[in-house]
């Protein structure tokens, strides 16, 4: 089966500076949960990899993300989609795991929990760091320029080793040119 990876914040629901702290607050981007169950309808599984240190800086419980990821699960559901599997990062820049992005540990969470590997699978995010993972992971990384990726596309052209990546203006224009227009 083949395998898109997805970041959370920016790429499925909006972003914010101060943090994503409740699912009143988890906003979903518009056209993101279709372009999810469309993947799946296409024979794609669907996995997330999201760093939330919010977790370690006590702007919110574990009961708090679980309530967002109820939610995103949800409205993918309800569109026919399906979240494979979740993997996030509880810890904050400071605690040096192996999990937090741009380091590819929770890309290798998803590939223990699905029984696949992610070689040659497609890493789309909204930071370079989100890029960096996949690519370490052995992934076709893609940018959006929602959330924080216009930020990130200025840098691509900084750096030889991320200057081949295309980039789209959101998940459901990467989906429809993947797939094609939805009819």
């Amino acid at each position: 089966m083949k395998l898109i990876i997805l970041d959370r914040d920016g790429v499925l629901n909006q972003d914010s500076d101060a943090y994503v702290k409740s699912a009143a607050e988890w906003i979903p981007i518009p056209g993101s949960a279709r372009a999810v169950a469309r993947l799946c309808q296409a024979g794609y599984q669907v996995a997330v990899a999201t760093n939330q240190s919010g977790l370690a800086r006590g702007y919110f419980s574990q009961h708090d993300l679980d309530a967002m990821h109820a939610k995103m699960t949800a409205l993918v559901e309800a569109e026919g989609g399906k979240i494979a599997h979740i993997a996030w990062c509880p810890h904050g820049p400071d605690d040096h795991c192996l999990c937090r992005k741009p380091l590819p540990g929770l890309i290798h969470q998803i590939e223990q929990a699905l029984g696949v590997s992610a070689r040659g699978a497609i890493m789309v995010g909204d930071s370079i760091r989100d890029l960096e993972a996949g690519i370490a992971a052995g992934c076709t990384p893609i940018l959006l320029r929602t959330g924080k990726g216009r930020a990130a596309e200025g840098k691509l052209a900084t750096d030889s080793s991320l200057q081949a990546i295309t980039v789209f203006n959101d998940l459901e224009a990467w989906v429809n040119q993947l797939l094609g227009p939805e009819i």
